[in-house]
């Protein structure tokens, strides 16, 4: 397309061209972003094909989330340079954006198998599963000892540390080592745990391995967990079945019940290959 230089559009001529709405255009001119080059006697306002560049740039940063402030700052400084500051910042202020709705599609895909699933569930089987991937956890150390507040307090500084955005857009749980387990100890966890949706180079993080591990449910209050744990050990043994590692532990239907008698948890324990 080629406009000839001293062509002059007007108003609703240059919004057609950008397709935009000419509201927008007359609040640019009001707020001082963008100004007809030329506004005629009887108030018409007038564009020149120089201005798309501008307007484009206008626009393109306004998809970017760029604030009318900050593009009205970034106009009476404009440079190379300054641009390239600006993009780099809101494109990684995308990125960030992109990873947390891909993180709560993920989430919300395994909420939904998780309700298909229930409908179906038989609360009192074991299986034995294959993890085809590593899960990486933000961990909260707990013991025996620890207060509902401090455990709230902790949860609450590892979301912040790893920039989270609340502790209902991930999974989460308790890890109860099998050394525990096997001595009978089935109250006494190491952690809380948050998942990371998605693989990280980040330090310091529990990492859950891929591989065999044996499933199981239970139906009830957390304090009666004791009782499935036992029946686990039973069909462990009975099947020669060598347990390693931690138990992962997470509730799987708290979005859909009233009270905590019909809380369903998840029970996961890595197998030992022979």
């Amino acid at each position: 397309m080629f406009f000839d230089e001293n062509n002059l559009f007007t108003i609703g001529q240059f919004a057609k061209l950008h397709e935009i709405n000419k509201k927008t255009l007359m609040w640019y001119d009001e707020i001082g972003l963008l100004k007809p080059a030329v506004i005629k006697e009887n108030g018409y306002r007038y564009y020149t094909y120089y201005q798309s560049s501008l307007l484009e740039t206008i626009l393109s940063l306004r998809e970017l989330n760029v604030s009318i402030p900050e593009i009205q700052n970034f106009l009476k400084n404009r440079s190379a340079f300054s641009l390239e500051c600006l993009l780099s910042d809101k494109i990684k202020e995308l990125d960030d954006t992109i990873s947390h709705l891909k993180a709560v599609r993920a989430l919300m895909s395994e909420k939904r198998e998780n309700m298909s699933a229930i409908q179906k569930l038989d609360l009192s089987g074991v299986s034995v599963i294959e993890k085809l991937e590593t899960h990486y956890f933000v961990t909260i150390p707990i013991s025996t000892n620890t207060s509902l507040e401090k455990e709230i307090e902790m949860v609450v500084a590892g979301i912040k540390k790893y920039q989270l955005r609340r502790l209902h857009d991930t999974s989460y749980g308790a890890i109860l080592p099998v050394e525990n387990l096997y001595n009978g100890n089935f109250s006494d966890y190491s952690a809380l745990y948050i998942e990371l949706q998605f693989p990280t180079r980040r330090t310091g993080l529990h990492i859950q391995p891929k591989g065999k591990y044996l499933r199981a449910f239970h139906k009830g209050k957390w304090n009666s967990l004791t009782d499935r744990y036992k029946e686990i050990l039973d069909y462990a043994k009975k099947h020669n079945l060598q347990f390693y590692g931690s138990a992962y532990e997470k509730g799987i239907n708290e979005l859909v019940i009233d009270t905590l008698d019909d809380y369903i948890t998840q029970i996961e324990i890595p197998i030992k290959e022979e």
